[in-house]
């Protein structure tokens, strides 16, 4: 145990955050560079060590939390990284994008505040890049047998990576023309900041991972070529289908989907654009989605200089504190202050979109621009959303962003049905408890075979999809499998 009376004596404390009228004139991360080492081993003494760690069960990963406290207590970085390492191929991206459902499963949080397991985790691995204690890992010897992995994403990269280390030879195919998936595309530069993929990827390479680009499995190549061409594939291509808002007047210009807005200004700070050819300056810009992918929505408009934004959620406010539905140590739905939601803005709830109204179209256009959005109150009877007459308005949107989620793994590019796969009831791949789908040697992990989910349920499926083909490969595994399919933790 890292400090026996840590958690009583020592209170919470969190990363700082950069003033908001500095950071919203940039694409930073927004917190203040190097505010929490002077802090992180006093929160870290604040685990309890507890006889059952609610905190794993919390985690998809089984991060061994009370390990790593101990060692970033101790100041032990290179021993807190390695314990850090064992559990999560790529603990910086979850330490910065993760909603940490370990810290609602903390004992400690049953009548205290929660330890600041996120914070600690993301100051190891950064300690550990600077000091030079994340190196590549090659295997000492090769299996002779070959993967094709389909996506880049956090499922993707962990599959290979653990895959590489195995001894297998591995090729990720990304179809967009830089790896990274929702991580470099989906992922505002101020959440994070996209050198922590790029120095992932070198490693990845160094290790053996091949990347191939601009390649899309379905279209450029043919899945069942694919098959032919290696010994397993495991398909890590998301969830990428966006759900949309079949309202009066949604053909209009100026409604899209968050990623077809997200990405352009990713790409702004790529470099690959001078401006987003979708932006919020000097708009009015309603998001529609009250969860991350809209938050991000609001913090990108913030930064593209919008006059206004509004974030609408048909939902009603969550709560401040657990409701008796979603007692400790279950993943409580709490109201939620993000960055974004810092730096300006109104959120609505309890609403539901009724029609867009736009302007006359321009010569030689068939549909003119948004410039208003109606919207009615809603709320539940008897388990059925109802509107309330009489209250009805509406607000002026000159941009909409669509940030509702997602329903399914795409099927329209062919890679469902030239492999041949067996989707379930939810439209997702179908797959066993090793990850196997219906088609002998392919396997599907993340949200292609999971449906929208985090992060960390990503990475977990990635790695136990790996041992899963590993074991297919060579007929046993040595590789961890954290989860199986079924499995649900203590979130939904």
């Amino acid at each position: 145990m890292a400090d026996p009376k840590g958690f009583l004596t020592t209170g919470r404390e969190v990363a700082e955050t950069r003033p908001v009228d500095e950071r919203v004139k940039d694409w930073n991360e927004v917190y203040v560079p190097g505010s929490l080492l002077p802090i992180i081993s006093k929160q870290a003494g604040r685990c309890m060590d507890c006889g059952i760690p609610f905190c794993h069960n919390g985690c998809p990963l089984g991060n061994l939390i009370p390990e790593w406290n101990d060692y970033a207590y101790r100041q032990d970085w290179r021993e807190a990284s390695e314990r850090l390492h064992a559990t999560n191929n790529f603990p910086e991206f979850t330490g910065r994008l993760c909603p940490a459902p370990c810290e609602s499963a903390c004992v400690l949080g049953i009548n205290q505040p929660a330890v600041t397991i996120k914070n600690v985790e993301v100051t190891i691995i950064d300690k550990a890049w600077d000091a030079g204690d994340v190196t590549p890992q090659p295997p000492e010897r090769l299996s002779g047998k070959t993967v094709a992995v389909i996506g880049s994403g956090p499922a993707g990269l962990a599959a290979a990576q653990q895959l590489t280390r195995a001894g297998h030879t591995v090729a990720v195919y990304e179809r967009a023309d830089r790896i990274g998936g929702l991580l470099r595309y989906g992922i505002p530069e101020f959440k994070m900041e996209k050198r922590h993929i790029n120095r992932r990827i070198e490693q990845m390479r160094a290790e053996g991972t091949k990347f191939r680009t601009e390649t899309e499995i379905g279209r450029d190549i043919d899945a069942a070529k694919l098959r032919k061409r290696y010994d397993a594939v495991v398909i890590a291509a998301g969830a990428t289908t966006s759900r949309d808002l079949p309202a009066p007047g949604r053909e209009l210009n100026g409604i899209h989907f968050a990623m077809e807005y997200l990405p352009l200004a990713n790409k702004v700070q790529e470099g690959d654009l001078t401006t987003a050819p979708i932006t919020a300056e000097g708009k009015h810009v309603v998001v529609i989605g009250g969860g991350d992918t809209g938050a991000d929505c609001v913090g990108t408009a913030h930064r593209q200089g919008a006059a206004s934004v509004t974030q609408l959620e048909i939902m009603p406010r969550p709560g401040d504190e657990r409701s008796a539905g979603q007692p400790w140590p279950t993943f409580p739905m709490l109201y939620k202050v993000t960055s974004a939601h810092e730096e300006g803005g109104e959120r609505i709830y309890s609403v539901s979109t009724t029609h867009f109204e736009g302007s006359a179209p321009e010569e030689g256009e068939t549909v003119g621009n948004v410039q208003w959005l109606h919207l009615i109150e809603v709320e539940f009877k008897d388990g059925k959303l109802e509107q309330k007459p009489g209250t009805e308005r509406k607000i002026p949107a000159q941009l909409v962003t669509l940030a509702m989620g997602f329903t399914g793994t795409d099927q329209k590019n062919g890679l469902v049905e030239q492999f041949g796969l067996e989707l379930d009831e939810r439209g997702n791949i179908a797959r066993d408890d090793d990850f196997a789908t219906n088609v002998p040697g392919v396997f599907v992990a993340g949200d292609a075979g999971r449906g929208q989910s985090l992060i960390v349920w990503a990475i977990a499926e990635g790695r136990s999809a790996a041992r899963g083909v590993d074991r297919y490969l060579a007929g046993a595994s040595e590789l961890p499998a954290p989860i199986r399919p079924t499995d649900r933790a203590l979130m939904v």
